[in-house]
């Protein structure tokens, strides 16, 4: 694996210059047509900013990803050198199903497209990834369980990509969150796949990598009266989110012949997006138990909680990156020696605790805004 790594820091940078050189043309173009996603009550910016930083992502990712693998291959054969990455099956499915999410992600953030919608391109997708054989066999002892058929796997696997997909459209509420987020996973996963020796998803990791971080430098520190500030839409969230939810099953597969108990991928690519995923459990628990639509949107994410709390935006997401980086970390210490089951047990438990003393420090609040209120009259 190690002559690869040469060719992975090119895919890398070359997918950095190529987003740094088509983002501030997305940037003019947006303004000189208008495209903005305006302001509401329930948005955190107060001025219209471009919605169109997704556009980027899947282009760069494919031309970058195309030209890594397309040199490799010329130098293989005509240097005779042993440089000829495998190419999985499902590369081509991965493709396609990346770009109907990429398309529907344009149309929804030029026109407006319904979620009924959203979701059935989603489940296209998905079941094209499963249908190239790409499905999680194992859960790694999660409750007591190892090796899993087909025919529980190929659906389990179908809802995770929709619900990876879906977490991470959610979570993106304010700059630098989702970008945030993902670069993490998708550093820590292109680390365990080098190691593991899986050139072609260690490469499109690190070229997804590459667009996120102009991109999150333009979302954070973009200066909008500028108009050198944008956002990903749901172009890039989608496409994001697919991508990355491919790279989380392929991690946690486990390859035939390999010992289930040496499987250690699963609670590795989980927790590097342990926080979207509970996030969005919760937040739709909420909104059935109070009986309003799931897919209907509100402020009771996380993010939201921590600026009703009175954290800044940019403190906001520095706390959730910090925290996503504590369970990455704390899991893949720990996972060698705790059985998994009792891992997940124990993140759960933190962040109940952490929701809970939000909550509580909401209410103090509230009551003390009420209390001042009532003297006022």
């Amino acid at each position: 694996m190690k002559d690869f790594i040469p060719y992975l820091a090119a895919g890398f940078a070359i997918a950095v210059l190529m987003a740094m050189l088509l983002i501030p043309n997305i940037l003019i173009v947006s303004y000189k047509r208008r495209l903005f996603d305006m302001p509401d009550k329930r948005k955190v910016h107060t001025m219209p900013v471009s919605r169109l930083g997704g556009v980027s992502f899947f282009p760069v990712i494919a031309v970058s990803f195309s030209l890594m693998v397309g040199i490799m291959l010329c130098i293989s054969h005509y240097f005779g050198e042993a440089l000829s990455p495998v190419l999985p099956f499902s590369l081509l499915f991965l493709a396609i199903g990346s770009m109907l999410l990429y398309l529907v992600g344009v149309m929804d953030d030029l026109v407006g497209v319904s979620y009924r919608y959203k979701f059935l391109v989603q489940l296209i997708s998905a079941l094209l990834l499963v249908t190239s054989g790409t499905w999680i066999n194992s859960l790694g002892g999660l409750f007591g369980i190892w090796e899993i058929p087909a025919w529980a796997g190929v659906p389990l696997t179908v809802f995770i990509i929709i619900y990876i997909t879906n977490a991470i459209n959610l979570i993106d509420g304010i700059d630098g969150l989702a970008s945030g987020l993902c670069s993490i996973a998708l550093a820590v996963m292109g680390a365990a796949f080098i190691i593991r020796g899986y050139f072609t998803c260690a490469l499109l990791a690190l070229t997804t990598l590459g667009v996120l971080i102009p991109f999150w430098v333009y979302n954070v520190f973009g200066y909008t009266r500028r108009h050198h500030r944008l956002f990903m839409g749901d172009t890039g969230s989608l496409t994001l989110g697919f991508i990355v939810s491919y790279l989380v099953i392929r991690l946690s597969m486990v390859r035939e012949g390999m010992p289930v108990e040496e499987n250690r991928g699963l609670i590795i690519s989980f927790s590097a997006l342990f926080i979207p995923l509970v996030d969005v459990v919760r937040v739709v628990l909420h909104r059935l138990i109070n009986g309003k639509s799931p897919f209907l949107p509100d402020r009771n994410h996380i993010h939201h909680k921590l600026l009703a709390a009175g954290f800044r935006p940019k403190a906001a997401m520095a706390a959730i990156i910090a925290l996503a980086a504590f369970f990455i970390i704390v899991n893949i210490l720990l996972s060698p020696y705790i059985n998994i089951t009792v891992l997940v047990a124990v993140d759960l438990l933190i962040w109940l605790v952490l929701i809970m003393t939000v909550n509580r420090i909401l209410r103090k609040k509230q009551q003390t805004t009420n209390a001042i209120q009532e003297q006022q009259l």
